[in-house]
């Protein structure tokens, strides 16, 4: 299994980057992708999720400005990102729920993450 995100760059306060993230390889079953973020000197921390129900959740320093989106039957969940401020940048990282064999239990898959720096 691979989960490949683009979309990072460099981007002034105020503007807008959209970030995507495909999950490809032998899996039976996605239960859910996510988008998580590490700042230097902080710990990861969850800035959206997307259930394969369709249920989205936000950090609350997100809410109202960052956007995720899927595409179950591609595998895939983007993460539009409005109003962007500097204490966004950090690396992203792309996160999927996923199910490897029938009978096997859910695990979590992680891309390579990529670079947000937003500047002031």
């Amino acid at each position: 299994v691979q989960l490949q995100a683009s979309g990072g760059g460099l981007v002034q306060a105020g503007g807008s980057l959209r970030l995507s993230c495909v999950a490809s390889g032998s899996f039976v079953s996605n239960n859910g992708m996510a988008w998580y973020r590490q700042a230097p000197g902080k710990e990861r921390e969850l800035v959206a999720a997307v259930t394969s129900g369709g249920n989205k959740r936000y950090a609350d320093s997100v809410e109202g400005r960052f956007f995720i989106s899927r595409d179950g039957a591609k595998n895939t969940v983007a993460l539009q990102m409005n109003s962007l401020k500097p204490e966004d940048t950090a690396i992203y990282y792309c996160n999927a729920n996923l199910r490897r064999a029938w009978g096997r239990d859910f695990t979590d898959y992680w891309g390579q993450g990529t670079l947000v720096t937003v500047s002031s």
